[in-house]
């Protein structure tokens, strides 16, 4: 079975504390190992989650602010150092050019790992920057005091086989491969589609939004996820300094989540002035109660899509 789930490797914001590394969040998704804005701290923050640098698949830094991206330059060259031999993929907005190029060369070391970057133009539509099978990472511009981009992990759309159905019409082994590939099979010299013993089984997603005051790119990306990871820099109480300095608080995430159809909300990115995670989600719940308020090294899977529907002959 494959595994889905998000890993908080560092949940504070700006600067580490005794208990919160800087920001970094590690989705293990299939095949793909995706490592969201490496604070610094953050291959030790991996040893500790027990995830080597050979999993690492995508980089993906939503802004070059140091709490999102000075873990970087350590990140590239484990890399090497552990002769990762498959290609990794850093994606980047396309105006952090100069900083990118500066954490990727930041001191001397054996260069052998192959590193991909992909600078993101940022414009206010969804960007697919990555696919893998079945899977796509999509970009959408955020509203921050620099440019700053959020990310989504969409599944395309499928279908589940209902095992009732296939028994009722004689589907078994070869002809339930063959549904799969073509779409349709003959038995008996009938013509079995696959709408007909399926039903529609929506994509999974996850969307992380750091570092942002509500806008559209943020609404865009919550919009119907299974699991949303989001800023949440600041409490209520704080509402006129999160506008100012463009991040949210506690109870802007959690409407964030319910006005879009989120399913699942996991708060992150505290000011370090704030010890402990409990008040942010007394606040959220109140608006959206599926909230958690994220821990160093916490692993939230993403939550199953369920089919629905009914097959067109049953």
């Amino acid at each position: 079975m494959s595994i889905r789930e998000a890993i908080f490797l560092g949940t504070s914001s700006q600067v580490p504390t005794r208990l919160r590394n800087h920001n970094a969040v590690f989705l293990l998704w299939d095949d793909l190992g995706i490592l969201f804005d490496p604070g610094e701290g953050t291959q030790r923050q991996m040893i500790y989650a027990g995830i080597s640098a050979s999993r690492i698949t995508h980089i993906a830094i939503t802004h070059f602010h140091g709490d999102h991206c000075l873990g970087l330059a350590g990140v590239i060259q484990r890399l090497s150092l552990d002769r990762v031999q498959h290609h990794v993929q850093v994606i980047y907005p396309a105006s952090g050019q100069v900083f990118f190029e500066r954490l990727r060369h930041a001191s001397i070391f054996y260069d052998g790992a192959t590193i991909i970057p992909r600078a993101v133009p940022v414009d206010s539509g969804d960007m697919e920057v990555a696919r893998n099978g079945s899977s796509r990472i999509i970009a959408r511009r955020l509203e921050h005091a620099v440019e700053c981009i959020g990310y989504r992990v969409q599944e395309d759309d499928g279908s589940t086989m209902v095992p009732e159905l296939l028994e009722k019409f004689g589907l078994r082994g070869r002809a339930i491969g063959d549904l799969n590939r073509r779409g349709s099979a003959e038995v008996n010299g009938k013509i079995i589609s696959l709408s007909d013993v399926s039903v529609p089984r929506k994509g999974q997603s996850f969307s992380i939004v750091m570092d942002t005051r509500p806008c559209d790119g943020a609404r865009a990306l919550a919009r119907d996820v299974d699991l949303l990871v989001c800023e949440s820099t600041y409490l209520r109480s704080e509402e006129t300094e999160a506008k100012e300095r463009y991040h949210m608080t506690a109870s802007q995430a959690a409407a964030l989540a319910a006005e879009n159809g989120s399913r699942q909300l996991v708060l992150t990115h505290f000011s370090p002035r704030y010890m402990r995670g409990d008040d942010f989600v007394k606040e959220a719940s109140e608006i959206f109660p599926n909230t958690q308020a994220a821990e160093d090294l916490m692993r939230v899977v993403v939550p199953p899509r369920i089919a629905s529907g009914t097959p067109s002959n049953a």
